[in-house]
């Protein structure tokens, strides 16, 4: 399924290329290549190009708003990040790498909620986080 039929994030910033498996409001599963031609790659690093941990936490939240959007009771609104309140790298991911994203919504109310995201690439972890966000009605 494409993501932009879920969420408003668009290129440049669209950090999710397919979602595989969707269960609205509870659990969304999908993947990102990110592409060697980023121009995040230019400057980190010069000759060992290395996707910086923040990209994998929000191509973990973009999957997370796919599931929450999914959900009736949230069309129409926004989610935002509030926080990150773990988040482990536990390895390189590098351009082309294509990780395997799967994100579980583990709490939800009217105005925000909480999730856990893991990004893998060839089965390894490289990316844990436990996320809270808000949900905007001011879309």
């Amino acid at each position: 399924m494409d993501p932009k039929s879920f969420i408003p994030h668009r290129e440049p910033f669209l950090l999710v290329d397919e979602v595989t498996e969707i269960e609205p409001g509870v659990l969304a599963r999908g993947w990102w290549i990110p592409n060697a031609s980023l121009a995040i790659f230019e400057g980190h690093f010069p000759g060992r190009p290395t996707l910086p941990g923040v990209y994998m936490v929000e191509s973990l939240a973009q999957l997370g708003a796919c599931a929450l959007l999914a959900d009736p009771r949230y069309s129409g609104k926004l989610p935002l990040f509030g926080g990150i309140d773990r988040a482990r790298f536990r390895r390189l991911v590098l351009p082309e790498d294509k990780l395997d994203l799967e994100v579980r919504l583990l709490s939800l109310s009217s105005r925000s909620g909480r999730g856990e995201g893991t990004a893998k690439v060839n089965g390894m972890v490289a990316c844990e986080v436990v996320f809270f966000f808000i949900i905007s009605s001011d879309v």
